[in-house]
């Protein structure tokens, strides 16, 4: 029988990092993909702030489940040698914070451009930073985001035929937006998946919506996952839309677009959302 455990980016619920893990305990969370530290992307934290961050996170009992890194989303054309002593902060910021796994992407690609003309680049830079991440004991988690190389199954499963210790983030919203099939393209790559992401998106128009309310097809990719039959992550990251006079407005077409009038109640509907797919669609 599976296991999942939930994760999430708690910086969608408040800015704050105290607020991050109030929102996740007051869920029964304990486990953070961490981003954004007081306004601050994790990449940018000194030591003294990742060491008070790791104490805040003893002290309440979370745990990390990846640092939800900005590396390798950076252009593909930009100078290496810039982003690759980036990499090596973040692998030490890695073992400061307490995780071995590194979210991380496949460089954006020029627009217009045919990918498979920067796949020799792709190959030697990632292949760098995952030797670099080797050396450091740190497993690499590659997401299949919107305008990077790896953003469709085709080039994530290259991408892990070429690098068998990638890891591989499965974001359901981010293929829909890039015009994937979710469930075939899981099957594709289901035995390489190390977490999920839960954020589901709409075809039509790409708007991120709760989990199961989309194009996702969860209720069928939940029975995929359950198939798998091991522990799994599953990581919130809603994106949800906050809008700030929605409380003031009687626009039920808005009301019925999945807006929400703060953080805090989208990251609680992003919960809720998943929670209740657990409920439907996990075997007991």
């Amino acid at each position: 029988m599976p296991i999942y455990r939930l994760s999430a980016f708690a910086d969608e619920a408040a800015a704050d990092f105290a607020g991050q893990i109030a929102a996740l305990k007051r869920h029964g969370i304990d486990l953070m993909e961490i981003r954004g530290v007081n306004g601050k992307n994790l990449s940018k934290l000194t030591d003294d702030e990742a060491r008070e961050a790791r104490a805040m996170l003893d002290d309440a009992g979370v745990g990390l489940s990846a640092l939800g890194s900005p590396y390798g989303k950076y252009p593909i054309e930009a100078d290496f040698a810039v982003h690759r002593e980036e990499f090596r902060r973040g692998l030490a910021l890695a073992h400061m914070l307490g995780t071995e796994k590194i979210r991380m992407f496949s460089f954006f690609i020029p627009a217009g451009d045919d990918p498979a003309a920067w796949r020799g680049k792709v190959r030697d830079q990632l292949g760098e930073m995952l030797d670099l991440a080797a050396a450091e004991g740190v497993l690499l988690c590659h997401e299949n985001e919107k305008g990077i190389y790896g953003d469709t199954d085709d080039r994530c499963a290259e991408l892990l035929d070429m690098f068998p210790q990638l890891g591989c983030v499965f974001d359901p919203a981010n293929f829909i937006q890039c015009g994937v099939d979710v469930l075939p393209a899981f099957r594709r790559l289901a035995e390489r998946v190390t977490y999920m992401h839960i954020k589901d998106a709409l075809a039509s128009s790409g708007a991120v919506v709760p989990a199961g309310c989309g194009d996702a097809c969860f209720p069928a990719l939940m029975g995929a996952l359950n198939d798998l039959g091991r522990p799994m992550v599953l990581t919130l990251e809603p994106h949800l839309t906050v809008f700030k006079g929605l409380e003031e407005l009687q626009d039920e077409a808005l009301r019925h677009q999945y807006a929400y009038p703060d953080a805090p109640a989208a990251f609680d509907a992003a919960v809720a959302a998943l929670r209740g797919l657990l409920a439907a669609h996990t075997p007991e």
